[in-house]
């Protein structure tokens, strides 16, 4: 819903940026530990998990409030290709935030380990192991991590952007 709003609303901007640090940590994470051997690399995988299950599980309510929130307009002034962008680009982050956790879990019930869940509670795993199926999510988790880093930069780029080089209040409506 798109309305004559200037700012987004409060619980919009505090989704975003919980969201933002939440998803940066995780990528962050997941780069360091495909690339280590060190003794403190299964307990971060253990955090990982974890955290990846609170991402997944904030996506909805975070749909919802968007989806039912009136948003500041884009910049009449923005041509319609940009516009389209926008839209685009939001639609795919959604997308996103979904389908990585969504592999990870995948990926770690085919592998048959269950995800702890900040040991109170865990997620079940197969009884056996499908390697074929682990492959596949490993390899997909690891490409959409990829496509979050490139929009995530985008994303950053155009509200950068629209700040210093426009100076209009795409940003500060986030802020």
């Amino acid at each position: 819903m798109t309305g004559t709003t200037a700012k987004f609303p409060v619980t919009m901007r505090l989704m975003h940026w919980s969201m933002a640090a939440l998803l940066l940590s995780m990528l962050c994470a997941g780069a360091v530990m495909v690339d280590s051997l060190a003794t403190w690399q299964p307990a971060l995988l253990t955090m990982h998990k974890s955290f990846g299950v609170v991402a997944l599980f904030l996506v909805f309510p975070r749909l919802l409030v968007r989806l039912t929130s009136a948003v500041p307009a884009l910049p009449s002034s923005l041509p319609p290709l940009q516009k389209l962008a926008a839209t685009l680009s939001h639609y795919f982050l959604y997308v996103l935030m979904f389908a990585l956790p969504v592999t990870g879990l995948l990926m770690q019930y085919n592998a048959a380990r269950p995800v702890d869940f900040f040991c109170v509670a865990s997620l079940p795993a197969a009884l056996s192991t499908n390697i074929e199926a682990f492959a596949l999510y490993r390899v997909s988790h690891g490409y959409l991590a990829l496509a979050l880093i490139v929009v995530v930069g985008v994303h950053v780029s155009a509200a950068l952007y629209h700040h210093f080089v426009r100076k209009d209040d795409v940003l500060k409506s986030m802020l």
